[in-house]
């Protein structure tokens, strides 16, 4: 199957540095979509898609720092490279610190822009790759049932089959059953990697 073809995302008020980013980026091989402002970017709702966002900071409205403030918020966040002509250092921090890519100037050089696209892509697909783990982890675990979830628990805090029998008052016979189902279900082979998983939906589970 066929990857989906990033898109980069450019975002800027100003329709003269627009044309010639995207252009610019077009002509490197990306697909491109263009966007006046950030109310518009986030109508369109692209942030199922993979790739990243050149953004400039200050426009009308929104600015570039409230826009990734506000996606900022959602699961799949897109990567952005600021572009800005009125740049200072505590505007810089503030972004990078937000988890910026990048934050270029005006006028920006071509080498510098495509090579802050390529890491951004970089980071998008490292990022979507941990979560469609994360996402299948947390997909396996629902699969079990409350007493495979129970058994999931105790095997994992390192009771024995007895023990477990006796906390969950059925025979270790049934314990046994339920934790061959865990480890089919969880796709582990060892209570050590039982254990890794567990710790990883702890970390992923705070309310757990």
């Amino acid at each position: 199957m066929t990857p989906p073809t990033p898109i980069i995302h450019v975002v800027d008020d100003d329709e003269s540095l627009r044309t010639a980013v995207t252009r610019m980026l077009r002509a490197a091989g990306y697909e491109v979509r263009s966007y006046p402002s950030a109310g518009e970017f986030l109508l369109a709702r692209p942030t199922d898609t993979q790739g990243c966002v050149v953004l400039d900071v200050q426009m009308p409205g929104p600015s570039g720092l409230d826009l990734q403030e506000a996606l900022g918020s959602l699961n799949h966040t897109l990567p952005i490279i600021f572009l800005t002509g009125q740049g200072d250092i505590l505007m810089s921090v503030r972004a990078m610190k937000a988890g910026a890519v990048d934050f270029l100037t005006k006028p920006v050089h071509r080498n510098a822009l495509l090579s802050a696209v390529e890491n951004a892509l970089a980071r998008d697909e490292k990022s979507r790759k941990a979560q469609e783990g994360t996402d299948a982890l947390r997909a396996r675990f629902e699969s079990l049932t409350p007493r495979e979830r129970a058994v999931f628990t105790l095997v994992a805090a390192g009771k024995l089959n007895k023990h477990i029998a006796t906390e969950l008052g059925t025979s270790e016979r049934t314990v046994k059953a339920h934790r061959a189902q865990v480890m089919d279900k969880m796709q582990v082979t060892s209570l050590a990697e039982l254990v890794h998983v567990a710790d990883r939906l702890q970390a992923l589970s705070p309310s757990r």
